[in-house]
C-alpha cells in the first residue's frame, strides 16, 4: 500500500498530461484535416445539369414558349420526348469546388473531376469562355437547322464569317469581325468543321492564306495558327466562326443560359419530327447528344457520362450517342437506359424508327464492349 501511495501523487499528474497531449493533437489534427478540405482545389466538377425537350415548352423572356417553333409552316402533333442533355460545371478560376467537394465527387458516378485548364485555358476569362460556348450554340442551333432542312430535301447555300476573336489570337489585326471566309490555302468552306479541319492539317506556326470578303471587297490575308491552350493543343487562328445559311423559311429555337454545340442532333430530330407526319418517337422518351454539322453528320462532345445519367434521372429509356464517344459510354451506362450509337442523322432517324414500332435494334450500331 505504502508503494501505491507514494506513487499516486506522481504518477496521476503524468497521465492527465499526457491524455491532454493527446486530446490536443487530436483536435489539432481534425482542425487542419477539416481546414485542408475546405482549400480550394485546382479542379471543376462536372455533373448532370438541366434536361429540355425538343419537342416542348421552355420559359423564354419570362415566358413559356415551345423550344422549336416553325411559324407559317405546317406542323405535326409529337409525342414523347426528345430530350437535350447538359452539363453543369462546378468552380471555375474565380471560385474554384474545396478538396472536400472534389472528394465526394471522385466517389460519385454520375461527376467527373477534371483541370481547370481543360474547362478555363489558361489566360482566358470566364466571360470569354462563356462567349465561346454562346458562338458555339448558335452555330450548333443554325447547323441543327440546316442538317433537319438538308435531309427534308432543301438546298441551302452558307456563308462562313468572323464573329469575334479568342484572347491573344493570331488573326486580330488581320481579320476583322464580319469578314466572310471563302477558303483557307486554296481550298473552299463553308461550315466551321471544314475550316478547322484545314487549319488542323496545315498546323502550328506555318501562316495561311484565308480569301474574305470585306464591305463587298475581295481579298486574301496570311495568318499563322497557334497552339490551342486548352487540353487539346490543336492549330487555331483564334477566332470565333459563325456560320450562317439561307433558310427557306423560319425555325426558331428558344433556349436560354445553355451554351456549347452538343445539342445539334436532339435540335435536327425535334425539327424533322414537327415538319412530318406522325410521331419520329412513338410516344417514348429519348434522349441524346451530339455535335451536327450540314450535312448530318454527328460528332463527339464532352460531358457524355453525365448526360448519360441526367437522361436516366428524366426518366429517358433510351439513348442516342455519338459513336465517336463509345470509349467514354462502355461501362458506364445507368442501369435501365439502352444506348444506341449513332454516326449520322440517317443512323438517328433509323434508331428512332425502330424504337417507335417496336422493332428489333439488334442490327442496329452500338458501342463496342469491352
Amino acid at each position: 500500500m505504502a508503494i501505491f501511495t507514494d506513487d499516486s501523487p506522481v504518477g496521476a499528474p503524468r497521465q492527465r498530461r499526457s491524455a491532454w497531449v493527446g486530446w490536443i493533437l487530436l483536435v489539432g489534427a481534425l482542425v487542419g484535416s477539416f481546414g485542408f478540405a475546405m482549400v480550394p482545389a485546382p479542379y471543376v466538377i462536372e455533373q448532370p445539369g438541366p434536361v429540355f425537350n425538343t419537342l416542348g415548352t421552355v420559359t423564354f423572356d419570362h415566358k413559356q414558349v415551345p423550344l422549336i417553333e416553325i411559324p407559317g409552316q405546317k406542323t405535326y402533333p409529337t409525342s414523347g420526348a426528345l430530350d437535350m442533355l447538359t452539363v453543369n460545371v462546378v468552380g471555375d478560376r474565380e471560385q474554384s469546388p474545396s478538396w472536400f467537394e472534389v472528394a465526394q465527387a471522385w466517389l460519385d458516378g454520375s461527376k467527373a473531376v477534371l483541370p481547370i485548364d481543360s474547362i478555363y485555358p489558361a489566360g482566358t476569362t470566364v466571360k470569354q469562355s462563356n462567349e465561346q460556348a454562346a458562338v458555339d450554340m448558335q452555330n450548333s442551333q443554325k447547323d441543327a437547322i440546316a442538317a433537319a432542312l438538308t435531309r427534308l430535301g432543301y438546298t441551302l447555300p452558307s456563308t462562313l464569317s468572323v464573329a469575334g476573336f479568342s484572347p491573344d489570337s493570331p488573326s486580330k489585326g488581320i481579320l476583322e469581325n464580319g469578314d466572310t471566309i471563302l477558303g483557307v490555302n486554296g481550298e473552299t468552306t463553308d461550315s466551321v468543321r471544314g475550316l478547322r479541319a484545314i487549319i488542323a492539317k496545315s498546323g502550328a506556326g506555318v501562316p495561311v492564306t484565308i480569301a474574305i470578303e470585306r464591305a463587298g471587297e475581295k481579298k486574301t490575308v496570311e495568318v499563322t495558327p497557334q497552339l490551342s491552350t486548352d487540353a487539346k493543343a490543336v492549330p487555331i487562328i483564334g477566332i470565333f466562326p459563325a456560320v450562317s445559311y439561307a433558310y427557306p423559311f423560319d425555325v426558331k429555337i428558344q433556349l436560354q443560359d445553355v451554351g456549347g454545340p452538343s445539342a445539334g442532333q436532339m435540335f435536327a430530330l425535334g425539327i424533322i419530327d414537327k415538319l412530318t407526319p406522325g410521331s419520329i418517337t412513338g410516344g417514348a422518351k429519348i434522349a441524346g447528344t451530339g455535335t451536327i454539322d450540314a450535312d448530318g453528320n454527328v460528332g463527339a462532345i464532352g460531358g457524355i457520362r453525365q448526360k448519360l445519367y441526367g437522361a436516366k434521372n428524366a426518366g429517358a429509356t433510351w439513348f442516342l450517342a455519338p459513336y465517336s464517344n463509345c470509349d467514354e459510354v462502355t461501362g458506364h451506362v445507368p442501369s435501365g437506359l439502352r444506348v444506341l450509337a449513332v454516326k449520322t442523322l440517317g443512323d438517328s432517324l433509323a434508331a428512332l424508327k425502330a424504337v417507335s414500332t417496336g422493332a428489333s435494334t439488334s442490327s442496329l450500331l452500338r458501342c463496342p464492349a469491352r
